[in-house]
């Protein structure tokens, strides 16, 4: 399947698919201001030269580009930076104080990324991850601002989804860049009630708590877009939309807490939440089959199974 082109979405922001995994599973923005531009999120390394095509297109050159912002370091957000910040000269990657140390040196996020996915598939999916020198990094700790000439971005610490996860906040739109903090929304889901947003659990820094801060902290500066990683623009009733995925979050811990202890627990859990996400889907009206649904869901509903394991094995605290 062929992916849509990069296009403008909201003034100054640009949405490109990363190509990652499948169209319409990660993406990129580009942010343009009155002096350079950024990009938040890179996806994996093969998704590079998406990037740099979707500069070329409006008219960006690489030196251009002063930031690369990642929201946190899960390789399906921040696995290419590497790559990206050898093909951007002049461009300062930004990322959590918690999470900038992996990406001067990736060998422990390589290796437990590889231990979620497995040697082979970790291969196949973010190849080659080099390091970026010390000197070209920045931690952006709460309140952190990026100027990119009279456009300022602004990062808030967002834990919950990782303890090394930022937000950023773009003013000029009234939107946040949420990387997994807003949960997910995929466009094959969406329906005359409009977008729906499933929650994200990854392993395995899950802290539901967290979260809902992270969430209410958004809301508490009336967003009128949320530019979500999985995928793409949410664009009014950002309250409504906040509530699902609480709500939703909420199912997960119940479920979470239901499932049976023992070796069966993680094909239980995650068949569980498959009943959770078809009876969303069909409560919402999505426009997906059964099994087109486990289809593009499934590597989340995985992963989400495994990340609240590891959240029950920690005592599994709301």
């Amino acid at each position: 399947m062929r992916l849509d082109p990069a296009r403008e979405i909201a003034p100054g922001v640009v949405l490109l698919d990363s190509g990652y995994v499948r169209p319409k599973l990660a993406a990129c923005y580009v942010v343009r201001g009155g002096a350079s531009a950024a990009v938040i999120e890179t996806a994996a390394s093969s998704s590079v030269p998406r990037i740099l095509e979707a500069l070329a297109a409006f008219r960006i050159a690489p030196a251009d580009v002063s930031h690369v912002v990642v929201t946190h370091v899960h390789l399906d957000h921040a696995g290419g930076a590497g790559k990206l910040m050898e093909a951007l000269p002049r461009a300062t990657l930004v990322a959590h104080p918690r999470g900038a140390r992996h990406l001067v040196d990736p060998s422990k996020l390589i290796a437990g990324t590889a231990e979620v996915y497995g040697e082979a598939r970790f291969r196949e999916l973010y190849g080659d991850i080099p390091p970026i020198p010390a000197a070209r990094v920045v931690e952006a700790p709460d309140g952190y601002e990026v100027d990119l000439g009279g456009r300022v971005l602004r990062m808030l610490d967002a834990p919950g989804h990782a303890k090394h996860h930022l937000v950023v906040h773009d003013p000029t739109t009234r939107g946040f860049f949420t990387g997994d903090a807003f949960g997910l929304s995929y466009r094959e889901a969406d329906s005359a009630k409009g977008p729906l947003v499933f929650p994200t659990t990854t392993p395995v820094q899950l802290d539901p708590a967290a979260l809902r801060r992270t969430v209410e902290r958004m809301l508490a500066e009336n967003p009128e877009r949320m530019y979500l990683t999985h995928f793409g623009m949410l664009e009014g009733e950002i309250p409504r939309a906040a509530a699902q995925l609480l709500e939703g979050l909420d199912e997960h811990l119940r479920l979470a807490r239901a499932a049976p202890s023992g070796p069966g627990r993680h094909a239980a859990l995650r068949e569980a939440l498959a009943g959770q996400l078809l009876r969303g889907l069909a409560a919402h009206g999505a426009p997906l089959g059964r099994e087109e649904a486990l289809a593009v869901y499934g590597v989340d509903l995985d992963l989400n199974a495994q990340g609240l394991e590891v959240w029950l094995d920690a005592g599994g605290n709301a």
